[in-house]
């Protein structure tokens, strides 16, 4: 379990954020901070995110379940369990769950100078979201 609060006695003190369920899986805000903003994204079987980029964010991803396919700036690069990547303002970038059973689960540290879901840019959409 990811610790958020070093200060709580309980997970139950730990107020989770869950995002709006996606076509490609789910999320949870772990943390919400005017300095970062931390998610849990589950990413279901054979299923991927969009091709996009961010003007006002980079992004660290750590990899706690599974493997995961992940394109940035047209390179295709692997990661598994304890593995990290580090995805730059701008870059184009991309994760996809290869696994035909099993979830792929990270944890994505945003920081910038704003978080907002309106920062995803879209170029490509296996969902025609724009």
């Amino acid at each position: 379990m990811f610790c958020i609060n070093w200060y709580s006695s309980t997970m139950e003190d730990v107020k989770l954020k869950e995002g709006p369920k996606r076509p490609w899986g789910e999320y949870k805000i772990l943390l919400n901070e005017t300095y970062c903003k931390v998610k849990e994204i589950i990413v279901k079987p054979q299923q991927r995110l969009s091709l996009q980029l961010h003007q006002y964010r980079s992004e660290v991803w750590v990899i706690v379940n599974g493997t995961a396919k992940i394109e940035v700036n047209d390179k295709e690069i692997w990661k598994s369990y304890g593995e990290t990547i580090n995805i730059n303002q701008e870059d184009t970038h991309r994760v996809m769950n290869p696994s035909f059973d099993n979830d792929l689960v990270f944890i994505e540290v945003q920081t910038g100078s704003y978080f907002g879901e309106d920062d995803i840019i879209r170029l490509e959409d296996d969902y025609k979201r724009k």
